[in-house]
């Protein structure tokens, strides 16, 4: 049996309710994602070209630091990340989460969330932090998703878990 992290980065609380209930579908452990320094809503005003989210998303080398780590990330073989969409990818706090683990082996499965924007580059961005790794193609859940939805997802991806 494989064992499964799912780790979530979210501002708003979307992405927590998707990765709060993925990770009751596939029987996972589950870590929050949290900032070093917390996002303001002026940080993530995308509407600003200079508020912190937009400064770091213009800057693909920007990795914001993390609070904490996951302790034994060695133990886990798949590892579902999840994250709301800015700028058409993932917020590069995320690259900041992959790029501090030996990932060698594992299956990278990533998650988004978003009111309309698709998984965009995503992946491009995420592939040169996930070494080593197998990075698979993600999927955007929107307000609307059901946990049938994940269901779904699971069942088509065909990873006996």
């Amino acid at each position: 049996m494989k064992k499964i992290l799912t780790a979530y980065f979210s501002t708003g609380g979307t992405t927590a309710v998707i990765a709060k209930a993925l990770s009751q579908e596939i029987n996972s452990d589950l870590y929050e994602i949290t900032s070093k320094q917390p996002y303001t809503a002026a940080d993530l005003d995308w509407n600003n070209r200079k508020s912190r989210s937009s400064i770091e998303m213009q800057d693909k080398d920007s990795r914001p630091e993390i609070e904490g780590r996951v302790a034994n990330m060695d133990e886990y073989d798949i590892l579902f990340v999840g994250f709301p969409i800015w700028w058409y990818v993932a917020p590069t706090i995320i690259n900041t989460f992959l790029e501090m683990y030996d990932l060698s082996g594992k299956i990278v499965i990533p998650f988004a969330t978003s009111g309309g924007s698709e998984m965009g580059d995503t992946n491009k961005y995420l592939q040169p932090s996930c070494t080593g790794a197998e990075l698979m193609e993600g999927k955007r859940f929107g307000l609307e998703t059901k946990p049938i939805d994940i269901r779904n997802w699971i069942k088509q991806m065909g990873i006996e878990f």
